[in-house]
């Protein structure tokens, strides 16, 4: 089968087309003809050899997948061959073919397009997991989002909406701004050029944000703990700004801060440890909520830009630019 193939850890324009062999079915698998794939910062840090995930070289990076269900094993039940599904597998996407955990594929409803599907399993499952079992969001609280014109950011402000609460987003382009009002946000802020924390200490009355979601760090963390809430709490999703923040204990300890990481792939069984009981059954619960909030209107469908396989150089590129709004898909 054909797959993008990383070799050696670098830049994404090291990658090349290969042919390689179909990937072994295990058992609790499902095996994916693949028609779309989603292109995040995550798989860039990935083939940079700098995520937390390290696949054996050589390998086929991606971990977002829509496309037909083509053989199952014996232990799945919930999909079935011919079936359209979405899935999310630790590697494996950009190839003709991918094996998923069964406790990771989705089902597809009727009329739902690749790329809205796309953005219910990798963006939206990923958020609201985040905001709903992390930070324990709550109907009439005010959420803060950083970076609220890239895919995760412009989500969070989407499902922050859906979930019944006061958003307020941060974006360094009046485009993206405008994106994120488009989405639900009430008001925005320029990163680039206001006074964030002041702004978002008199959008509040001087209180701050109950939850603030950052997929950026950086500096904006920093301003972050300034003009969080007391009893508030700190999202931590990503570190796009390419900086980790250092988090002074006394600051969170005079306001009662929580500062909560949030890795999906730990709910996904991908990291060193298994994931809590019950997990999967609660993520079947989500995504069929999710999925029925977006046929129903409640969740919009997130703006998708695609390109071809061949192209994903310069998919990677509009990503690591920070200019891309919304998601960046590959069609295979």
């Amino acid at each position: 089968m054909r797959a993008l193939l990383c070799r050696h850890y670098g830049t994404p324009d090291t990658l090349r087309i290969e042919e390689i062999d179909a990937p072994q079915l295990k058992p609790g698998q499902v095996r994916i003809a693949i028609h779309t794939a989603g292109v995040s910062f995550a798989v860039i840090l990935g083939i940079a050899g700098k995520h937390q995930n390290k696949p054996d070289l050589p390998y086929v990076p991606g971990g977002e997948i829509a496309g037909t269900v083509l053989e199952i094993t014996p232990e799945v039940s919930h999909v079935k061959i011919g079936d359209r599904v979405t899935a999310l597998v630790s590697s494996g996407a950009y190839a003709e073919q991918a094996v998923a955990p069964g406790s990771t594929v989705w089902p597809i409803p009727d009329g739902m397009s690749d790329e809205a599907a796309l953005g219910i399993a990798s963006t939206y499952g990923s958020i609201y997991t985040a905001l709903e079992w992390s930070a324990r969001l709550q109907a009439g609280e005010t959420l803060l989002v950083h970076g609220a014109g890239g895919n995760s950011g412009l989500g969070a402000v989407a499902l922050g909406k859906a979930m019944g609460v006061r958003v307020i987003a941060t974006a360094g382009s009046a485009a993206k701004r405008d994106m994120a009002r488009q989405f639900g946000a009430v008001e925005t802020i320029d990163s680039r050029n206001d006074d964030v924390r002041q702004r978002v200490l008199d959008l509040t009355d001087g209180l701050g944000a109950n939850v603030i979601f950052d997929p950026v760090g950086g500096e904006l963390f920093d301003l972050s703990l300034r003009c969080v809430a007391p009893e508030g709490r700190l999202l931590i999703y990503g570190f796009a700004s390419g900086k980790i923040p250092q988090i002074p204990a006394n600051i969170l300890l005079v306001k009662n801060i929580s500062a909560i990481g949030y890795y999906w792939g730990y709910h996904m069984g991908w990291g060193r440890q298994a994931p809590p009981p019950g997990t999967t059954e609660r993520q079947r619960h989500y995504m069929a909520r999710l999925m029925e909030w977006s046929q129903s209107g409640r969740l919009p469908p997130l703006p998708a830009k695609v390109y071809a396989l061949e192209d994903f150089a310069a998919a990677a590129a509009e990503i690591s630019s920070r200019e891309a709004i919304g998601k960046i898909l590959l069609r295979l």
